[in-house]
C-alpha cells in the first residue's frame, strides 16, 4: 500500500521513526525538513493522490489537543479532540478531509509524549472531560503501524475520571483483544445502512464486518459507541435504517452500549464546492440540500425527520439518556 515514506530530519532518530521504517524494507525513504513543504503544497490533486498515498513521519509542535466543535459531544461538560494523524486510509465520499486538505498523504506525528502532557494538563483542571480520537483520521485503521492506541490507552486507565472515545470504521481489534477493557474508554463505530455504505464508504470494511467486530468487543467487555454519522437521505432510507438498527440491537449485549449519536450531513460551503469538484458525478451531492449561512446541508425538515425516526427505533431498546444529537459543523 505504501511505497514512499518521508521523514523529517528532526525525528529521523526518534525510536518510533526507526521502528516504523524498520517495518518497510522495500520502500523509498526520503528525508525532508518539514512535513508542511509536502502536505500543504498547492496544486495537488487529492483524488489522484488518494490512489497511492505516501506516509509522512513528522513532529507536531503545537495544537496537540483542541476544543471540539460546538455541538460535538456525548454529554460531557468539556469536549476536546486530538489527532496523531492527518488523513485516513479509507475514501468515504462524504468525508470532510478531502475538502480540508490539499494532500491525500498520511501524516503521522511520532511525538506521542507531547500529546500525553497536554491531555494530562487538561485532565488536572477538569473533572467532567471527554477526549475524542478519530476526528482527522481513523483511530485504529493503521494501529499495526502507529501503535498509538497501545500507547494512549494506559494513560486513560490511570485517569478514570476522563473519558476517551476512539472513533473508527476498522475491524482491527489489536491491542483491544490483549488488554483488560477500560471503563472510561469507548470504542465508537461509524455506521450506515449496508446499501449506502457500499456506494459511499470506499475501501472500508463492510457494515456486517463492522457489526461482527463490535459484537466481539462487546463480548470482551469494551464500552461501545454507535455513531450514525452522517445520516444519509435517499430512496427507502427508512427501511434501510430500520434494518440496520435491528441488526445491531439483535447482535449486541445492550448493557455494553455506552452511547448512541446521530449527526446530519453538513459541509461548509467552500468545502462542499471543493469536494463536488472532485466528484461531480456523485449522486450524494445532488441533495435535497440547502444553504444556511455558510453551510450546505439537507433541508432542516429532512434532518429532523431522519434523526427523529432513527431515535424512535433506538428508544425501543435503550434509554433516552444515552442518545445524543451531534449537530456540529466541520
Amino acid at each position: 500500500m505504501i511505497d514512499t515514506i518521508y521523514y523529517e530530519n528532526d525525528i529521523k532518530e526518534h525510536h518510533r521513526t526507526l521502528r516504523i521504517l524498520s517495518k518497510f524494507k522495500n520502500v523509498r525513504k526520503i528525508s525532508i525538513d518539514r512535513y508542511s513543504e509536502l502536505f500543504n503544497k498547492r496544486n495537488q490533486n487529492f483524488k489522484i493522490q488518494k490512489k497511492n498515498p505516501s506516509l509522512i513521519l513528522a513532529k507536531k509542535h503545537k495544537g496537540f489537543v483542541l476544543p471540539a466543535p460546538e455541538g460535538f459531544g456525548i454529554g460531557g461538560n468539556e469536549n476536546y479532540y486530538f489527532s496523531h494523524m492527518y488523513n485516513c486510509i479509507y475514501d468515504c465520499r462524504y468525508c470532510f478531509l478531502q475538502g480540508m486538505y490539499s494532500s491525500a498523504n498520511f501524516v503521522l506525528f511520532v511525538n506521542f509524549e507531547d500529546f500525553d502532557l497536554e491531555i494530562k494538563s487538561l485532565i488536572s483542571k477538569n473533572k467532567n472531560i471527554t477526549f475524542f480520537s478519530g476526528y482527522d483520521c481513523d483511530s485504529l485503521a493503521l494501529e499495526n503501524i502507529t501503535g498509538f492506541a497501545s500507547h494512549i490507552l494506559p494513560l486513560f486507565r490511570d485517569n478514570p475520571l476522563a473519558l476517551l472515545e476512539f472513533r473508527t470504521k476498522s475491524i482491527q481489534i489489536k491491542p483491544l483483544d490483549k488488554i483488560t477493557p477500560i471503563d472510561n474508554c469507548i470504542m465508537a463505530y461509524s455506521l450506515m445502512p449496508d446499501k449506502m455504505s457500499l456506494e459511499l464508504d470506499k475501501k472500508t470494511p463492510s457494515i456486517k464486518r463492522r457489526i461482527s467486530t463490535i459484537k466481539k468487543l462487546s463480548e470482551m467487555g469494551w464500552k461501545i459507541g454507535l455513531r450514525f454519522d452522517p445520516l444519509i437521505y435517499g430512496k427507502n432510507w427508512k427501511d434501510y435504517y430500520r434494518e440496520l438498527h435491528e441488526e445491531i440491537y439483535s447482535s449486541l449485549n445492550l448493557n455494553t452500549v455506552h452511547s448512541i449519536s446521530y449527526g446530519p450531513l453538513r459541509f461548509p460551503s467552500a468545502m462542499y464546492n471543493k469536494i463536488f469538484d472532485l466528484y461531480p458525478e456523485e449522486k450524494l451531492f445532488t441533495g435535497p440540500f440547502e444553504q444556511n449561512n455558510k453551510v450546505i446541508s439537507y433541508k432542516k425538515e429532512v434532518e429532523e425527520e431522519m434523526t427523529d425516526y432513527c431515535q424512535s427505533i433506538s428508544l425501543k431498546h435503550l434509554p433516552k439518556s444515552i442518545i445524543f444529537k451531534c449537530n456540529y459543523e466541520n
